[in-house]
C-alpha cells in the first residue's frame, strides 16, 4: 500500500480544484453578466422590482445549465477517473 506524498496530494487537490472552476463557471460568468444587464436597465429606468432581478437570471441560469451539462459532466467524469486511475495504480499517472 502506497502513502500519498505532499506533492501529489497537492495534484489531486490542484486538479479537484481546475475543474471545479471549469464546471462552474458556465453558470456564474451568466448570471454575472445577466445580474449586470438587470442592474443597467434598472438604473436607467428606475424600476426597482426584486422580482426583475430575480426571474431572468433563473431562466438564463437554468439553459446555460441544459446547454452546458454535457461538458460539466465530461469535466466531472475525467475527474473521477484520474483519481480512480490514482487509488488504483498506486501513483499520480503522471510520467516525469
Amino acid at each position: 500500500m502506497a502513502i500519498m506524498n505532499g506533492s501529489e496530494i497537492l495534484d489531486v487537490a490542484r486538479d479537484a480544484l481546475w475543474t471545479l472552476l471549469l464546471v462552474a463557471s458556465p453558470v456564474l460568468v451568466v448570471a454575472l453578466v445577466v445580474g449586470l444587464v438587470i442592474s443597467l436597465f434598472q438604473a436607467l429606468t428606475q424600476i426597482q422590482e426584486q422580482t426583475l432581478t430575480f426571474v431572468p437570471k433563473l431562466f438564463a441560469i437554468v439553459i446555460t445549465l441544459l446547454i452546458a451539462l454535457p461538458f460539466m459532466g465530461a469535466r466531472m467524469d475525467g475527474l473521477m477517473h484520474r483519481l480512480a486511475e490514482h487509488v488504483i495504480t498506486g501513483d499520480s499517472g503522471k510520467s516525469g
